[in-house]
């Protein structure tokens, strides 16, 4: 053989390695549904894509090969009409065997992953099932057998979160613990509900962005940290404040130096947010706030500029080039920020007022009525 030929079929050997290498394969048999229809979904974070439309043969058997790129595993679901009869976990080059009935019982070999995968679900799905039949119990009954049935409800959901939690820091670096920190007790009760929990989805994101840095379902799981974390900080400044009528806010100025909105000593302090990347919103400065503030700064005035800029040296060049001279601080957090959320903003910019250390009304929609407001509030 010419060593031409040798390096073609070695050419082909490899890329026919890495064509198996970037699929998953699934052997199935749906032994009470011969010659039916299966559909094979993908989850594409919180929705399912549907996949292909499969025919079993005489014996309910059927195949599939899944498209999984190497380091972002896939959740892959069967479906027999509305019934979910596997959930599966695969990694590039999985090759797995799948027996499941109608009703949604199913076994799988050759995936560790789906193997464990298959345990949680089984183990929520009876977490349901138990709450279901104690509600159903909970419509007929009274009194202290009413009271009785609440508080074993109770005790299942505080069971099941206890065993989640155990799952989720046990199994550090699985992608399987996704699905158990967004499950859902019903609509409106997840089962990881406390501002705490954002620790554990941090600490999952952080372990399995080391293995999996790539998965949409890592990149979910972070942005669900972030999420939460920002909640958990909104509590945590709640809940530490000092008894002021307004939310306290603490961001560097661009020296870097912290600066407390509760340490402004003014009269009137207008708390102001923006971004320095919107060129309408830098020559409202100029042709608003600047004059404002020289008119009434010396009468008891401070302005509390609040940036929402992630790119920190274009909202210090803005601030610095127009010469700013109220207070200016940045959050380069964005539209991430806590403060949005303790300040209810939907747009920018927005414009609050402080009086004698309450929020007041002052309205900003023309530079006139807002200067009236503050010969009020400044006499």
């Amino acid at each position: 053989m010419s060593r031409f030929s040798k390096i073609i079929i070695f050419v082909a050997a490899m890329m026919a390695a890495a064509a198996c290498g970037t699929n998953a394969k699934i052997e199935g048999e749906l032994s009470d549904a011969p010659s039916s229809e299966v559909v094979v979904k993908l989850l594409n974070i919180n929705h399912y894509e549907v996949l292909d439309t499969l025919k079993t043969d005489a014996a309910g058997k059927f195949s599939y090969k899944a498209a999984v790129k190497k380091g972002q595993p896939e959740f892959i679901y069967v479906f027999y009409k509305d019934t979910k009869v596997a959930t599966l976990l695969l990694e590039a080059g999985d090759k797995v065997s799948v027996t499941a009935d109608t009703l949604g019982n199913y076994a799988v070999e050759g995936s560790a992953e789906s193997v464990k995968l298959a345990q949680v679900e089984k183990d929520y799905a009876d977490a349901l099932l138990t709450l279901s039949d104690l509600s159903y119990l909970s419509l007929t009954a009274e009194g202290d057998q009413l009271d009785a049935i609440k508080r074993q409800m109770g005790q299942v959901y505080v069971d099941y979160y206890r065993n989640s939690v155990k799952y989720v820091m046990e199994n550090n670096g699985s992608l399987t613990v996704v699905p158990v920190l967004f499950q859902h007790f019903g609509s409106d009760l997840p089962v990881f509900a406390q501002s705490t929990d954002a620790l554990h989805f941090t600490n999952a994101a952080d372990a399995l962005e080391l293995v999996y840095p790539e998965s949409r379902y890592v990149k979910s799981l972070r942005a669900e940290a972030k999420r939460r974390q920002n909640i958990m900080e909104i509590e945590n400044h709640l809940n530490s404040a000092e008894a002021i009528g307004y939310p306290d806010i603490e961001l560097p100025d661009v020296n870097a130096q912290k600066v407390k909105l509760s340490d402004v000593d003014a009269k009137v302090v207008v708390v102001f947010f923006w971004t320095s990347s919107d060129a309408s919103q830098k020559m409202f400065n100029l042709d608003f706030l600047k004059s404002i503030y020289e008119d009434y700064h010396k009468k008891g005035l401070e302005i509390y500029q609040v940036s929402l800029d992630p790119d920190k040296a274009l909202w210090a060049k803005a601030v610095k080039g127009q010469n700013l001279p109220w207070i200016n601080v940045c959050d380069s957090r964005g539209a991430a920020s806590p403060y949005v959320a303790l300040y209810n903003l939907s747009v920018l910019p927005a414009a609050y007022v402080i009086a004698d250390g309450e929020l007041v009304d002052g309205e900003m929609a023309t530079e006139k009525s807002f200067r009236k407001r503050l010969d009020q509030l400044l006499k």
